[in-house]
């Protein structure tokens, strides 16, 4: 290549990005969604779309989706936050202001077979850029984005009914007014009608909780003290006097009974860890500040008859400094980390087995 050659080319490189400059001032390039993209482009950016989610969601390694009530969560999160976009089994493939979108979002009963689990975790967690996917609110709740990953595989084998059940439950929407239709409205879908968290470890038991530490973890949710991208956009809807209504309502629930003790060494080893503590581990006693028993603070929560897995999951999350929490939530930070795995399972199943003090009462 000749010295004139590679001046020419240089050249044009150099003016390449002034000529764009001066093509995006002008105000020629149309932006309005409703014009679409030309065949070559949109299949230039969808090749994108593809290759980079696939570079990326590398890094991302096994996602697990064992957990037999991560789909049942991943419903409830799905058909508050994403059904007005992306339709469902309840509705059409898609709503009309999706329709209007470029591109349309598409329809998840239709293209979730063609992503592996790492890849739509990789976009459900992070979004993708010019387009209305946005990433999940806080970046700290691999477990949440697991679980609507779990429900995306599971909707195209959804039918109507399924997915209504999943959705709603087995029951039928009490007729309510007042704190209790906006409870009814609001949360029951997923803590239940009673707030005994429709029978798994996917939504936890609020009923019978003090008042106190439910309206902490409301305010801890809607600041973002708290992380959740599933209850932050719940409780930031919240007014404030809204918010203390909601909390006293499901503490005057009756709580739950516990579940019929299984495998007793772990409960009896739970049952005395919850009591004594681990000294040589310098874990403190759980009863002191959760009970069962009189004097407790009702800033923290009842453990008692809580879900089991749902009990594990939270210690896991302070122990991975993933939780965060309300004006007490630092304290378990420095308590998780040093149980075991196996310390983990134990107390929860303790304190699972054990009738909720409000169900004594």
């Amino acid at each position: 290549m000749t010295r004139r050659r590679k001046l020419q080319l240089l050249g044009l490189a150099a003016l390449l990005p002034v000529l764009g400059l001066a093509v995006a001032a002008s105000g020629v390039i149309p932006i309005e969604a409703s014009s679409g993209h030309v065949a070559p482009v949109q299949w230039f950016l969808e090749f994108s779309k593809r290759r980079s989610v696939a570079t990326h969601s590398r890094s991302v390694g096994p996602v697990r989706l064992t957990e037999p009530w991560f789909v049942l969560k991943g419903a409830g999160h799905y058909h508050a936050a994403c059904l007005p976009c992306h339709g469902g089994p309840e509705r059409g493939a898609f709503q009309h202001v999706a329709q209007g979108m470029s591109p349309p979002p598409p329809d998840p009963r239709h293209v979730a077979g063609s992503w592996d689990a790492a890849e739509l975790f990789y976009v459900v967690k992070h979004g993708i850029k010019f387009t209305g996917m946005p990433a999940w609110p806080t970046q700290e709740r691999d477990d949440e984005v697991r679980a609507v990953v779990a429900f995306l595989k599971a909707l195209p084998g959804l039918d109507r009914e399924g997915y209504r059940r999943l959705v709603h439950g087995d029951v039928a929407p009490v007729v309510t007014t007042g704190i209790a239709a906006r409870a009814q409205a609001l949360c029951a879908r997923c803590h239940g009608a009673d707030g005994l968290g429709r029978g798994s470890a996917a939504f936890p038991a609020l009923a019978g909780q003090p008042a106190g530490y439910l309206s902490g973890a409301l305010r801890a949710y809607a600041s973002g003290a708290r992380h959740s991208g599933m209850m932050a956009v719940v409780a930031r809807a919240l007014e404030p006097g809204e918010l203390e209504a909601l909390a006293e309502h499901y503490a005057g629930l009756p709580g739950r009974r516990g579940t019929t003790p299984g495998e007793t060494a772990s409960v009896e080893r739970g049952r005395l860890l919850a009591s004594a503590g681990d000294p040589a581990r310098r874990v403190p006693s759980c009863v002191d500040c959760h009970g069962p028993g009189p004097g407790r603070d009702p800033a923290y929560p009842e453990l008692a008859g809580q879900y089991e897995d749902y009990l594990v999951l939270q210690l896991e999350l302070f122990a991975a400094d993933r939780r965060g929490g309300s004006a007490h939530g630092h304290l378990m930070s420095h308590v998780a980390p040093r149980l075991t795995p196996e310390q983990r399972r134990d107390v929860a199943r303790w304190y699972a087995s054990r009738r909720s003090e409000a169900q004594a009462r």
